[in-house]
């Protein structure tokens, strides 16, 4: 099966590739490069262009006959979501929405969609389900909700079989550690700790250390970034079956701030310096996923549970990038 990976060259969508390939797909990346690095792809077909071309989208489509799709190509930071919504609207939902619409044209009926647990805001009780309140924040956890419900309706009308899997916070480096986490800028808490451990930070922050957690700093959710890409294997073959499909991908485990920090400390035999700081708006005190329904319909697993291995991974593949993927 010829698969189209949307945002192939970023974190998630290279690690997809990867592991598509391994599993005798054949992966074709589609990227603009403003996120994603070249060097992440491998030997796939790289095919560089926007989600914003609906020609070239088409043509893609056709050149290769591709029978699915998988969509990682999103702007994913909140603050900046914040601070630029039309960008984050544009991207998010318009461009998918083209997507759709050459997928359409094309007679390309499957999709894989990238969505994430900010579709649930503030959830009222964790862990989470799939059926918890969609209540966003944020310009992107709205694009995000939006982006869904454009998926479900287009379903509807029989032209598209579309699984929605929604991500806590996925981590570590993937294909045996080859593939790791390389934003520029950096916000994501496991790189920016590891950055300090490896003296490229001269400390690291914990926003809010009171909150009513045993440890007193925000607990999340983390999930390794093999586990999260097995799921959309399970998920895409179950797409034979079903319409449309909606999952949590998450270890339904959750581990704070001072954790992770204490690991990376652990894991690199690096002590550095952090510092309190104030609570930062809207950070909730607990996300945590329930991932039942994946688990029993899907027949998914998480390998790779545990935080230190977590962390292991991803402080391999950063001492062997110290600066991240060549330009």
């Amino acid at each position: 099966m010829r698969i189209l990976v949307c945002g192939g060259a970023g974190y998630i969508g290279s690690n997809m590739t990867a592991m598509l390939t391994a599993e005798g797909y054949e992966p074709v990346v589609f990227d603009n490069l403003s996120t994603g690095h070249r060097r992440a792809v491998g030997h796939a077909d790289l095919v560089q262009g926007d989600l914003a071309d609906y020609e070239l989208l088409v043509k893609t489509l056709k050149k290769y006959k591709i029978e699915a799709v998988m969509h990682f190509a999103a702007l994913i930071e909140v603050g900046e979501s914040v601070q630029n919504p039309l960008k984050y609207y544009h991207n998010n939902v318009s461009c998918t929405q083209t997507l759709l619409s050459a997928m359409e044209a094309a007679g390309a009926q499957k999709l894989v969609f990238s969505s994430t647990a900010a579709v649930y805001g503030r959830p009222e009780r964790v862990p989470i389900t799939e059926d918890s309140p969609k209540k966003p924040i944020n310009p992107y956890g709205e694009t995000k909700w939006a982006a869904e419900r454009m998926c479900y309706y287009q379903s509807q009308t029989g032209k598209l079989r579309y699984a929605s899997l929604r991500y806590f916070n996925a981590c570590g480096a993937g294909n045996n550690a080859s593939l790791g986490e390389d934003h520029r800028p950096e916000s994501h808490l496991i790189p920016l700790t590891i950055q300090a451990a490896m003296g490229k930070r001269p400390q690291i922050p914990i926003y809010g250390t009171d909150y009513p957690t045993p440890d007193g700093t925000c607990i999340r959710d983390y999930i390794h970034i093999d586990d999260l890409c097995r799921a959309h294997l399970l998920a895409l073959g179950k797409l034979d079956q079903s319409c449309e499909l909606i999952y949590n991908l998450g270890n339904s485990e959750g581990y704070s701030v001072r954790e992770v920090i204490e690991t990376v400390k652990k894991v690199s035999g690096k002590d550095f310096k952090v510092v309190a700081a104030d609570r930062r708006p809207g950070d909730a005190p607990v996300l945590t996923s329930d991932a039942t329904k994946a688990k029993n319909e899907l027949g998914w697993k998480t390998k790779l549970p545990e935080l230190e291995k977590i962390v292991a991974t991803a402080w391999q593949w950063h001492n062997e990038h110290p600066d991240g993927y060549p330009d």
